[in-house]
């Protein structure tokens, strides 16, 4: 069940440790930026609207999240002074009453349902802060929670804890919800610190000391560590993903798919699965891919959209069975039995089923008919430099190895094309079509050849 809360999400940081020119809250998990996961776990607990806290010139970020399904309104930071700044930076930008929760963009494996608990928590309590606390074997340079069962007495900094604090498990994760009424008034009121750098800084742990001093109450609940894990650099990212990519692969397992060798397997976020789908070794399925019943995906093969500008998913049919060493691309739509073989890519290209294309092949821009065959070493020329056509491949249709399909042409049904042939013209259904050049056998000429060019290098 959803509440009704207003999320912040900070993400301002430059992310220097990622050594990066692109924004840390767009380096992808599971295909999928980090930003992404956080604004999905937002709508999922049940915000509609929220506010994206960025520095300047992060424009990339703002045109990502405004395709989240959120109504998003940007709020800038600048210069970044601190925790506590940005949420004053996005206070103009907030509601007076009902709940606001501050989740991090680079945070992103907190839950929808923990969200939708600190939420309700703050209203049970009538609280003016509640804070989401972890339990960790060693809590390192987290602040710590000082608790009495449910109420929260205080956030301690660790570069301000003495040791007995400092022992304590019970772990600050970031994520704080606010009674948006009492919000204004804590966030005026936030003392300055100073910083290593000798800047000033706001801490939005100091709302805590702030809204106990008033008498306000506040509260905290529990989530897991892999819930407050931030992602700082790429050894955290690398280690992000292992846990993501080990939930994906286990909810496929318990779905009805079987992985030869689930460690090497990569998926997506919506990857959909029917039943009996077998998954072999090294399998890479990125976003938009769709693999219906009983389709087998041998070893090495390569099934991803080409990029975010491409929205044409990837299907395969019950039955079907892709690879080795195969790559299907935008817009593949492999019919029901059909094959799609060793070193074969797919683009745009559409295989009825029963179709088979089992080697070496390319297939863009096209649609094969039912029953038809590619044989290997076929291309279909779709690109001429300046456009891109397609190729109308029949029913029952026979295509020798090698043959050059020069686009735009269609194949009726039931032709036969002949191997190495140059295809640039329609052929009509049942028709055969050879177009080779002339064979020309000199005797003597290899050896002849080879004189003339090693007279010319200077070697004869």
């Amino acid at each position: 069940m959803t509440v009704t809360f207003t999320p912040v999400v900070l993400a301002a940081g430059q992310g220097t440790r990622m050594r990066s020119t692109m924004a840390k809250v767009l380096h992808p998990l599971a295909f999928e930026p980090l930003l992404g996961h956080v604004l999905r776990a937002a709508a999922a607990a049940g915000a509609e609207t929220a506010t994206l806290v960025l520095a300047p010139g992060m424009d990339q970020v703002a045109a990502f999240a405004k395709h989240s399904g959120l109504a998003l309104q940007i709020a800038e930071q600048n210069p970044p002074l601190g925790t506590g700044h940005a949420l004053q930076c996005a206070a103009p930008t907030l509601p007076l009453r009902g709940a606001v929760v501050v989740l991090f963009g680079d945070t992103p494996f907190v839950e929808p349902a923990t969200i939708v608990d600190l939420v309700r928590a703050l209203a049970a309590a009538d609280a003016a802060v509640a804070v989401l606390g972890m339990e960790l074997a060693d809590a390192g340079a987290y602040g710590r929670l000082l608790t009495d069962g449910e109420t929260l007495h205080a956030i301690v900094e660790a570069a301000d804890a003495d040791d007995a604090v400092r022992a304590l498990g019970l772990a600050n994760s970031g994520v704080m919800a606010f009674d948006a009424a009492r919000l204004g008034e804590l966030l005026a009121e936030l003392p300055a610190r100073t910083a290593r750098d000798g800047n000033q800084e706001f801490y939005l742990t100091d709302t805590v000391a702030l809204a106990r001093a008033k008498g306000w109450r506040c509260v905290w609940r529990p989530c897991s560590e892999i819930e407050g894990l931030g992602i700082n650099d790429r050894v955290q990212l690398a280690a992000a993903e292992a846990i993501l990519q080990g939930r994906l692969r286990e909810r496929a397992m318990r779905a009805g798919v079987t992985m030869l060798d689930p460690a090497s397997v990569t998926l997506a976020l919506d990857t959909r699965f029917g039943r009996d789908v077998v998954l072999e070794p090294q399998v890479l399925i990125g976003p938009g891919v769709t693999l219906e019943d009983g389709v087998r995906v041998r070893a090495f093969s390569h099934l991803m959209v080409d990029g975010p500008k491409e929205t044409k998913p990837i299907v395969v049919r019950q039955g079907a069975v892709i690879g080795p060493f195969a790559r299907l691309r935008s817009g593949a739509d492999v019919g029901t039995d059909a094959h799609v073989g060793n070193f074969v890519e797919l683009k745009n290209a559409r295989l009825d089923a029963g179709a088979k294309a089992n080697h070496l092949t390319y297939l863009g821009d096209c649609s094969v008919g039912a029953g038809s065959n590619v044989g290997a070493g076929t291309i279909t020329c779709n690109y001429d430099g300046f456009g891109k056509y397609r190729t109308e491949i029949g029913a029952g249709v026979f295509v020798g190895s090698h043959a050059t399909l020069v686009a735009p042409v269609t194949i009726g049904d039931g032709a036969i094309i002949g191997a190495g042939s140059w295809v640039g013209r329609d052929v009509p259904v049942d028709a055969t079509h050879v177009a080779r050049g002339v064979a020309e056998v000199r005797p003597g000429g290899a050896a002849r050849l080879r004189r003339h060019l090693q007279r010319r290098a200077g070697k004869g």
